[in-house]
């Protein structure tokens, strides 16, 4: 504890940080809560899992007088990026007797409201947020402390307006702090727009890139999920996430992965918020070891052992490649990052490729036995292929109330 004690944290919080096993500050800690403490506006380039959470937290806590008003606001790009926030305020500030509390989409905005009234520290998403100031629910007038989290995510979802819109009602006398895993020109004009004299604290990646391997597979687009199932089998592996870029992937791929005898899960927006929690929950507890999720879903989730992360759908841009990354070979742990390329794939992944910094190399592709999909044409789903549209077959094949025949249900299955 010496070294967080000479950070600037008081005895109530110190003991907090024992109590969980906080054994010595990170990379970003280190660089950040002396500046966050001593009430200067920050620009953070810090990853997911860095320990960032605590590091713009230690202003809050340390420095906020608890009164009848919010005075502290922390915007995050998803639910689960601010339940995670909440929890893990909560639980630093425990001695100090603040009330946090998180509102997000998808919930009983009624129980919401009720809780406002009595909240210190607010963590939220943008929609959100919005629709309590518009329900005037909400004000921020006394708003000392503003923070950013993981922003480049929130404008890559489209939240620039509503993230302006936000910070418009807060007081300019404030602390503001933004923490991003890439540094674009958006951010540059937020924090330039609405930071006074801010500290830049970049740090290198909390992903070990001596430790992380990437490599990629080429193979013929119907032989993706075949090559996929042959690679979760052939070794015991920690926890693995796989990528995907639409909800119907998640959901074709997680459920074909279970007929193949691969316990998993998919994860995606499509869900609602208890049944997310609960999935991530178990995924914790590794009751079962394969989540399959989209990007949006993923973001912003510290999910400890991670050890290889699958590209199914190659991403579309580097940022969010590099978000994926993160998932894994953190904290001194080995990891490995698995593409699986067919021909749609290619123009992406040679973008990605071009980054200096993104070291890829070619595996040669094993052999693997060909996995026969089953299709329920009568739920006429679509399966979403980045650029392709497939539907397998179609309704055609018997009529409604009748049962199919051995030949038509085979029909019903495709190699892939």
């Amino acid at each position: 504890m010496e070294q967080f004690a000479k950070l600037g944290f008081s005895s109530e919080v110190l003991s907090v940080l024992k109590e969980a096993g906080f054994k010595e500050p990170t990379e970003i800690q280190e660089k950040t809560i002396p500046l966050a403490i001593a009430g200067k506006d920050i620009i953070g380039g810090s990853a997911t899992g860095s320990g960032k959470t605590l590091a713009f937290a230690s202003s809050i806590i340390e420095n906020l007088k608890i009164n009848d008003h919010i005075q502290a606001l922390i915007l995050t790009p998803t639910r689960e990026l601010a339940e995670q926030v909440a929890k893990s305020i909560s639980l630093f500030s425990r001695n100090k007797n603040l009330n946090v509390f998180a509102v997000y989409g998808g919930v009983d905005i009624g129980r919401q409201i009720r809780a406002l009234s009595r909240t210190d520290i607010l963590v939220g998403t943008p929609g959100r947020i919005l629709d309590h100031i518009n329900r005037r629910t909400l004000r921020l007038d006394h708003v000392k402390f503003l923070v950013l989290d993981e922003v480049d995510r929130m404008l890559d979802m489209g939240f620039h307006r509503d993230v302006e819109a936000i910070i418009k009602h807060c007081p300019t006398k404030r602390q503001t702090m933004l923490f991003s895993a890439t540094i674009s020109a958006d951010l540059d004009y937020l924090a330039q727009r609405y930071t006074k004299n801010p500290e830049n604290v970049m740090v290198e990646s909390f992903v070990d890139n001596s430790k992380l391997e990437q490599i990629y597979y080429d193979v013929p687009s119907n032989s993706k999920f075949s090559l996929l199932v042959h690679l979760l089998k052939k070794k015991d592996s920690e926890l693995i996430m796989i990528f995907c870029s639409t909800r119907h992937n998640a959901d074709f791929i997680s459920e074909n992965l279970n007929n193949a005898g691969i316990k998993a899960r998919a994860i995606h927006g499509g869900l609602v918020q208890n049944k997310r929690l609960n999935l991530l929950r178990e995924f914790h507890e590794k009751r079962f070891n394969v989540l399959v999720c989209t990007d949006v879903a993923a973001r912003g989730l510290d999910i400890k052992g991670v050890s290889h992360v699958y590209n199914y759908d190659i991403p579309k841009t580097t940022n969010d490649y590099i978000h994926r990354i993160g998932r894994t070979a953190r904290a001194g742990q080995n990891g490995k990052i698995v593409n699986i390329l067919a021909s749609r794939d290619y123009e992406n992944f040679q973008n990605i490729a071009r980054d200096e910094s993104i070291k890829i190399s070619q595996e040669d592709l094993p052999q693997f036995e060909t996995i026969r999909i089953r299709v329920d044409f009568s739920r006429k789903r679509n399966f979403n292929r980045g650029r392709e549209s497939v539907r397998f077959g179609n309704n055609n094949n018997h009529s409604k109330g009748n049962r199919m025949n051995k030949s038509q249900r085979m029909n019903n299955q495709r190699y892939f």
